[in-house]
């Protein structure tokens, strides 16, 4: 059975595409063919990633391929263990199709309300679609360290009704220097980093299996 993400946010710039091509990186790292399908014709994020990522010879090499629709995308389903969905940024029609489609979407955001009401309002209007709530997760991005204002963050979430992913991804330059390089966030030159982006990557895909496991049951 093949795994479907789906990388979906309210606005640009806070952290889909990376949190795509972190996915990406730990399925092919634990030996799943995987690739990325960017859904965003216009900036190919992904796309140009995965350009720097080959030349410079990085292991294990990821696939990506640009789709204009969800329809095209989904038809590569069946030649991998592993398809990850990257939305074009702000809600949209493509957004309802990313999250009906996947085994679990995933809504990157960052600590203050006006990241985390715009998050929430998207999640809210993916139930009132027909999205199950327990399909749908947050995974936040971008934090300042603070603990307080992490474990407020987290709470607000809660309090809307959804589930807020294991593990975070830090502000902090070394990510983007990494990306520059076409390398994921789990494979920056610190350790520290590392560890927290990849216990995120393992908190999206033990979720993905719970969901998947009760689909069978």
């Amino acid at each position: 059975m093949t795994y479907i993400v789906g990388m979906i946010s309210q606005k640009g710039g806070v952290g889909k595409s990376t949190l795509a091509r972190m996915m990406a990186r730990e399925f092919g790292a634990g030996g799943l063919s995987t690739k990325i399908a960017d859904l965003d014709t216009q900036q190919q994020t992904c796309t140009n990633w995965a350009g720097r990522r080959a030349e410079n010879g990085i292991e294990p090499e990821i696939q990506v391929q640009s789709f204009a629709t969800i329809k095209s995308a989904l038809e590569e389903v069946a030649r991998f263990d592993a398809l990850i969905l990257d939305g074009k940024p702000n809600a949209s029609e493509q957004t309802l199709e990313i999250a009906k489609a996947a085994d679990l979407v995933v809504i990157p955001t960052g600590q203050t309300v006006d990241d985390l009401h715009p998050g929430v309002v998207l999640a809210h209007s993916l139930r009132k679609k027909g999205v199950a709530p327990d399909k749908i997760a947050f995974a936040m991005f971008k934090t300042t360290g603070s603990d307080r204002e992490n474990a407020a963050a987290r709470e607000y979430i809660a309090q809307a009704g959804y589930m807020v992913l294991e593990g975070e991804v830090s502000v902090s330059t070394a990510y983007g220097s990494a990306s520059d390089q076409g390398k994921a966030i789990t494979e920056t030159s610190f350790r520290s980093l590392n560890d927290r982006a990849s216990k995120l990557a393992q908190s999206v895909i033990d979720r993905m299996v719970e969901l998947q496991e009760r689909q069978v049951a």
